[in-house]
């Protein structure tokens, strides 16, 4: 137990101790797009009765917040120890798999909670949505941070240098980020992309934590959670089974 609770300790101070670059700056980013996205489509956009585009939008970005920085916080932790050589003091333990895989993952659970909170005290004033069902926020917000930071294990993994990460980050999370509902309603899609959109396991994480909020979303929240805890177990499985083979971190 000591073992998995020194680096999952370390992993914490590691991005704690830099809390206005991978804390305050998400947040920011985050008010930007709804000063910008609240301000021009509040009155043109309506996707559920009784919600406002503004309290609509605000689920989204929290949990595409959450999302993204657990996804960086695995990953960039290992991309950097990797490069910078000193992986090699976390190889010496006698740490196994499962001990990095909760460390890094429960990591990324914390940031990426950290920063969903940060989103939802500044963002909430500005559209003030309900919490119609808390339980299923969340799991949601738990269990999305957790597939994302189990597929930042596997990206930090894979890539050997930054070049590598920024591929994996700009062609597959942002795209799937962008496109699984945060501004927007899927129905409001033609029926190609619907049908796109509902093969992106992002989609599912978005609205099923926007359920929790209004009552309402674009598909059942149980089919949601069960899609979703697909996911998370399938790229935990992964995940884990890198860490026991060292991939790319054993000679």
């Amino acid at each position: 137990m000591i073992g998995w609770q020194t680096l999952f300790y370390k992993e914490i101070m590691r991005f704690w101790s830099v809390a206005f670059q991978t804390v305050g700056a998400p947040v920011l980013t985050a008010v930007l797009y709804m000063l910008i996205f609240g301000h021009v489509l509040e009155d043109h956009v309506k996707v559920y009765n009784s919600v406002s585009y503004t309290a609509f939008l605000v689920p989204g970005l929290v949990m595409m917040s959450v999302l993204q920085n657990a996804f960086a916080n695995s990953s960039s932790s290992l991309i950097q120890s990797k490069i910078m050589g000193n992986l090699v003091f976390v190889l010496l333990t006698p740490l196994g798999h499962w001990s990095w895989f909760v460390a890094y993952v429960g990591s990324s659970v914390v940031r990426g909670l950290a920063v969903g909170a940060g989103v939802m005290a500044v963002t909430y004033w500005f559209g003030q949505p309900s919490f119609a069902a808390p339980l299923w926020i969340i799991i949601f917000a738990v269990l999305g941070a957790a597939m994302l930071g189990a597929l930042g294990l596997i990206a930090g993994l894979w890539s050997e240098k930054f070049d590598q990460m920024a591929v994996f980050q700009n062609f597959v999370i942002m795209p799937m980020t962008f496109l699984s509902g945060v501004f927007y309603s899927i129905h409001s899609l033609p029926a190609f992309w619907q049908t796109v959109s509902h093969l992106n396991p992002f989609f599912y994480i978005i609205d099923g934590f926007r359920y929790g909020f209004f009552g309402v979303s674009d598909v059942s929240p149980w089919l949601s959670l069960g899609i979703v805890g697909t996911a998370f177990v399938v790229v935990s499985a992964i995940a884990v089974n890198l860490l026991r083979i060292g991939y790319k971190i054993r000679g």
